[in-house]
């Protein structure tokens, strides 16, 4: 089994979170979406949608989120012989609830404006690179571009970001409501909802939001101190964004799109 994913990718966390639970081995590939790996002509033939993540097995591949995570649930109740008790009707509704908010409209909202608009130029310059040197997958580039275009618009839409707020601000409060009598979001059991809703709050922490929208949620604050515990968080996430790491890992990436872009190697 085959994972391509990177850390900085929410639903890469999502299904690298419940393969930890599981225990399920898989080998990993890493595309940063940053500097334009995913727009590369080997990966954009598997998922023209350029996307992450991407699980392959044998000639099986799965591009959307919660379809995978489906898929390790059976493998790993076929490995065990035994049926996974958390994974019921309202874990499935949490799991699609929580997917309901896109993170990306909001993310690049909260960066600020010369680094976004640096990283969107550099991408662009990538997307036409790959284009010239795959003329038949021209269509496809030509339409990630105005995806592109699109979300720079949306960016300069202020009750666009106001409605991606405020869709962020009743998941949370619904989860704070259900957190009053449960331990974790589907009941007492870690369970797949936790996995889609972690890296929701990773990623408020990465973008130094966690007092604004977590900390000000008893309950939810109480929860996401519990879930930092877990070995998976710390293996999938807190490796790479915990403390000063996640200056090392930024800074990383962002030295490789300056470089570059002066150097006009795309």
């Amino acid at each position: 089994m085959q994972l391509y994913h990177h850390p900085y990718s929410l639903d890469s966390q999502r299904v690298r979170l419940a393969l930890e639970e599981k225990g399920i081995d898989y080998t990993s590939y890493h595309v940063n979406p940053i500097t334009g790996k995913h727009m590369d002509s080997s990966f954009f033939r598997m998922n023209p949608n350029a996307k992450l993540p991407v699980f392959r097995n044998g000639s099986h591949i799965i591009l959307d989120t919660i379809e995978i995570i489906e898929y390790l649930e059976r493998i790993a109740e076929v490995s065990s012989g035994v049926e996974d008790a958390t994974f019921g009707r309202e874990v499935l509704e949490w799991m699609r609830k929580i997917r309901e908010w896109d993170s990306k409209l909001f993310t690049l909202a909260h960066i600020p404006d010369n680094r976004r608009l640096y990283v969107s130029k550099f991408l662009r310059m990538v997307m036409i690179a790959r284009m010239a040197e795959s003329p038949d997958l021209a269509s496809a580039y030509h339409r990630k571009l105005r995806e592109a275009y699109d979300t720079e618009d949306k960016l300069k839409d202020p009750e666009a970001l106001r409605r991606s707020e405020d869709h962020l601000l009743r998941l949370l409060d619904e989860v704070e409501t259900k957190l009053e009598g449960t331990t974790y979001v589907a009941g007492n059991e870690f369970s797949m909802a936790d996995v889609m809703l972690v890296p929701v709050l990773a990623r408020l922490s990465l973008l130094d939001l966690e007092e604004e929208y977590i900390s000000s949620r008893k309950n939810l604050a109480e929860y996401w101190v519990l879930v930092k515990s877990r070995p998976s968080y710390k293996k999938v996430i807190g490796r790479y964004f915990n403390g000063w790491r996640k200056y090392a890992t930024l800074l990383k990436t962002w030295m490789f799109v300056r470089v570059r872009s002066l150097l006009r190697k795309y």
